[in-house]
């Protein structure tokens, strides 16, 4: 049974549309940090996540509490659909004491131990060791919990995904590998820097069941997340998903994006997800206009309130600078 097979039977209209819903609550607050980073009010980098919502809606909803989520510095889309509070998430994009890792972090450093969110983390590759750490101690402790790895395509060429996808699967640790190909590495394209780009034949060569996705089609994700934590739960060992996606927007906001031609970009907003998957579904009539535009709305409202929340919240006192740095003698 293929991935679309899978979805026609597992997920009904609830879930398609809690799917959209979630994915313009992402582009939402991707465009609203655009607005805020022109005013100044984040600073710093910010490595924005449009045109990858598919991905992260599709993937961390299938997750349960137990399970761990170990991310990138392109990470808001995976912080919102894993739970954190938007408020929590402005604020710490503010730099206030309120944020999720209290304004120390910033756009790429959002952390929730509660959630079992594990960074951000702003060292390409740096997450994976991460990852198979969590998943080992959850093996020894017997928890029934998968570690959920994101990273992109630049981290293929790093030493440590070779090392921590052998370790994983000579282990038969419990961790979902998932790329996110968006097809460059910075401004390298894949091709420019891969010999072979089939990355889930690259990944398969270790022992790992893998295999690609369409990472613009948000039901075709969580078919496959759901078939690869099945998958390992049931004593399979780790799985790899190669996520095609692509980002709208430059690497980062201090990216001239001189490397791709306006054609390709124009290509591949052809394929927008959640354009694609609003459209299906008032083709359908599980959604007319004006539930669509509520969704608008209700993303809208969700911000105002926390970027309100945000400008309201205290600064860390300098008191506390050092606080956090080391640990404190018991």
């Amino acid at each position: 049974m293929t991935d679309t097979d899978f979805a026609a039977t597992e997920f009904g209209s609830f879930d398609r549309i809690g799917l959209l819903r979630q994915m313009i609550r992402i582009r939402h607050f991707e465009q609203r940090c655009v607005q805020l980073y022109s005013a100044e009010k984040i600073r710093g980098f910010l490595h924005l996540y449009i045109g990858e919502e598919a991905v992260a809606a599709g993937l961390l909803g299938e997750l349960t509490p137990q399970d761990a989520v170990v991310s990138t510095y392109r990470e808001h889309g995976h912080a919102i659909a894993r739970g954190i509070p938007m408020t929590a998430l402005m604020a710490e994009m503010f730099g206030r004491s309120t944020g999720c890792s209290r304004g120390r972090g910033g756009s790429m450093h959002l952390f929730d131990a509660d959630l079992r969110f594990y960074g951000g983390n702003a060292i390409v590759g740096g997450g994976l060791p991460v990852a198979v750490g969590l998943a080992l101690s959850d093996a020894m402790q017997g928890r029934d919990a998968v570690t959920v790895c994101l990273f992109g395509d630049g981290a293929v060429a790093e030493g440590e995904f070779h090392e921590c996808l052998n370790l994983a699967a000579l282990w038969r640790l419990p961790v979902l590998f998932a790329c996110e190909n968006n097809r460059y590495a910075m401004g390298t394209a894949l091709a420019r820097e891969h010999a072979n780009i089939d990355l889930a034949l690259r990944a398969g060569s270790y022992g790992l069941t893998s295999w690609p996705v369409d990472g613009m089609d948000a039901i075709a994700v969580a078919a496959a997340t759901r078939r690869a934590i099945t998958s390992i739960k049931g004593g399979g060992g780790p799985c790899f998903l190669e996520l095609r996606t692509y980002r709208f927007r430059a690497h980062s906001l201090y990216d001239a994006d001189r490397y791709r031609s306006k054609e390709e970009i124009a290509d591949w907003k052809e394929r927008d997800p959640i354009t694609t998957l609003g459209a299906t579904l008032g083709a359908s009539g599980e959604l007319d206009e004006a539930e669509r535009a509520s969704m608008d709305s209700a993303a809208e409202a969700e911000l105002d309130a926390a970027i309100a929340a945000a400008e309201a919240a205290p600064e860390e006192p300098v008191a506390d600078l050092t606080r956090y740095v080391y640990a404190e003698p018991s």
